[in-house]
């Protein structure tokens, strides 16, 4: 046994004396005992290491959920945030994925720095936004359809069989674009091979009214031709719903630009097709004559191509920017039926000349069939083989001269090339045929002939007065 003395620092009035037995028991003065067996501090451990174990968990849980709850909060603090900060500045974000944010800060100009500082973000803004094609082009084509007609092209075709030329009325359908307007008429554009060789030519306006129209002028190698129609053969009802269409410029088109074509296609009506800018200065060589059974001497121009439908019908119809202006004159008949999603345009830019030259010449109304004047001859067109074979120019050579007539007193003889009436190229029967239809009998015109020489083909040209049709060969 151990007998310790401690006193007592706290001035008790006796000391504690504390004795410890070999069978774990100690006792103090004051005679209280106290026994501990070898197994009474085991089961309390155990205890307290359970309950801390719950405790922890406990703690765990509540912890994961205080953080859960406030990192919610902290999101949704931050997502609010921003929007507020989108709204202050003027940042505009769009739903599409595919789509960049276009971002414009419109901040207070207080100084010179910020002032360039908002030019510069402004610039930079501008040069990562992406342009897309618009797919509803309803306003665009509600202001430009007014100024789009059809035009319907009566004509005689003629067909050759076995020596003997038969002909039969037939009839064609195009489109027009209207461009101008003077004193008297409403001037339109289109594309040649739309009214070559015209009986009669027919315009029909946005409202369906249709109308009578003349060939002002041509330029065969371009696909050209302005059209005129009489401002009194238009009711004023039609008057105030048509309008003149804007022409705009070819020369700043990129590839991959959206387009718009409108036209007669097929002939059913005005309709509307859109795509984008294929190619820009696409060369292609062009037929300089309507049969297209001959392979005569081709014009080669460039031509706007584009994926936008362009079918029989669109001819001379309207090719159009995202603005609504004219970029180029449709031409089907470039483009063929043999593929799809290839069809040309004649740019604006290079039209515009040959459009404002055409549209100052003088229009010419044909004359009645039994009053035109004849020329008396019988000829054949000078096609691309016999002009190399024979170093021959284009035009109509003479096979006979009609005794009597008109070319008979003018010195006309057989071997003679026809190259122009009135300063008008002809390169054909048909076309020297359709250039006499304005001109009554007793009319003098002026012929350009290639006559031959010892040193080739000379020009000269001959006064002839037309005589009546009754003299026949």
């Amino acid at each position: 046994m151990y007998e310790n003395n401690y006193p007592n620092n706290y001035n008790n009035t006796s000391a504690n004396t504390y004795q410890y037995g070999s069978s774990g028991s100690f006792s103090g003065v004051n005679g209280s005992d106290y026994h501990q067996s070898g197994n009474t501090e085991k089961n309390p451990k155990k205890k307290k290491s359970g309950s801390d174990f719950g405790r922890k968990i406990a703690i765990g849980i509540c912890c994961g959920l205080c953080f859960g709850i406030f990192a919610g909060l902290g999101f949704q603090a931050v997502s609010l945030a921003t929007d507020l900060l989108r709204t202050s500045f003027g940042i505009v974000q769009t739903d599409d994925s595919n789509a960049k944010v276009k971002e414009t800060a419109v901040l207070p100009a207080t100084d010179t720095e910020s002032e360039e500082a908002v030019e510069d973000s402004t610039e930079e803004a501008e040069s990562r936004t992406v342009l897309t094609t618009v797919t509803d082009v309803s306003d665009v084509v509600k202001e430009v359809m007014p100024a789009v007609v059809s035009v319907n092209n009566r004509y005689i075709e003629k067909m050759t069989f076995f020596g003997q030329e038969y002909s039969q009325e037939a009839g064609g359908s195009g489109s027009g674009i209207i461009v101008g307007q003077n004193d008297t008429e409403l001037l339109l554009v289109t594309n040649y091979h739309v009214v070559a060789s015209a009986e009669e030519l027919t315009v029909q306006f946005v409202d369906g009214k249709q109308v009578q129209a003349q060939t002002k002028g041509t330029d065969e190698d371009k696909d050209l031709a302005v059209i005129a129609v009489q401002l009194g053969d238009i009711d004023a009802d039609t008057m105030n719903q048509i309008k003149i269409a804007e022409l705009g410029s070819s020369d700043d088109l990129t590839v991959g630009e959206p387009v718009i074509a409108i036209g007669n296609a097929l002939g059913y009506g005005q309709s509307v097709t859109t795509g984008v800018v294929s190619a820009l200065d696409r060369p292609i060589a062009v037929s300089s004559t309507q049969n297209t059974s001959q392979m005569d001497a081709t014009e080669v121009n460039t031509f706007i191509q584009t994926d936008a439908a362009i079918n029989p019908g669109n001819s001379g119809g309207a090719l159009l920017n995202m603005r609504g202006e004219v970029i180029g004159i449709n031409s089907n008949k470039i483009g063929g039926s043999a593929v799809e999603g290839i069809g040309y345009a004649i740019p604006i830019s290079d039209a515009k000349p040959i459009i404002e030259e055409l549209m100052n010449k003088q229009t010419r109304l044909k004359v009645g069939e039994n009053n035109q004047g004849y020329l008396g001859i019988t000829g054949v067109d000078v096609v691309d083989e016999y002009a190399q074979i024979y170093d021959a120019p284009k035009g109509v050579y003479v096979s006979k001269v009609i005794e009597g007539t008109g070319a008979d007193q003018a010195g006309l003889v057989r071997g003679d090339i026809i190259t122009a009436l009135n300063g008008e190229k002809v390169t054909s029967m048909a076309e020297l045929k359709e250039e006499l239809s304005y001109y009554a009998v007793g009319t003098t015109v002026e012929l350009t002939i290639m006559q031959g020489s010892p040193v080739g083909y000379q020009s000269k040209t001959v006064q002839v007065t037309l005589g009546s049709q009754s003299v026949t060969p």
